[in-house]
């Protein structure tokens, strides 16, 4: 079990990712996205409490990274709770819920992230891969 978003956890998400990745439905919109993530618990980011991601789907795969891209179509501002909502337990009610409090803040091409809702694969193979990450998240 690994904190989420903690460098081993994003190591161990992308190990599952790659082991299915030739089997994995390709993304067919073009998606990138810098996430700076907030009240980061300190064990997770050696002490730093703000955190920053990427997510890439420009290769059609979903890359997702520490760091950020230069050049991105958007920049996703929210707390740490509410992203492990949305990308560990794929709770997107809680995402329109957090959107709607004003606790999701969103820069630059807004279209970009509303065509990201449909465009991310939801066949047994992208089940099996959340199925996996939430199972390595503590």
């Amino acid at each position: 079990m690994h904190e989420f978003l903690s460098p081993a956890w994003m190591e161990a998400a992308r190990a599952i990712r790659e082991k299915y990745a030739d089997q994995a439905t390709k993304v067919t919109v073009s998606i990138r996205m810098n996430q700076v993530i907030t009240e980061v618990p300190e064990a997770v980011n050696g002490g730093e409490t703000v955190l920053k991601t990427y997510m890439d789907t420009s290769g059609g795969d979903v890359k997702m990274e520490l760091g950020e891209l230069e050049a991105a179509d958007l920049t996703v501002t929210t707390d740490y709770a509410t992203a492990y909502k949305l990308f560990v337990e794929q709770d997107q009610a809680a995402g329109m819920q957090a959107f709607m409090a004003g606790k999701i803040k969103v820069q630059g091409d807004m279209m970009k992230m509303m065509a990201m809702q449909t465009a991310m694969p939801q066949d047994e193979i992208a089940k099996t891969i959340a199925k996996e990450i939430k199972d390595i998240t503590s």
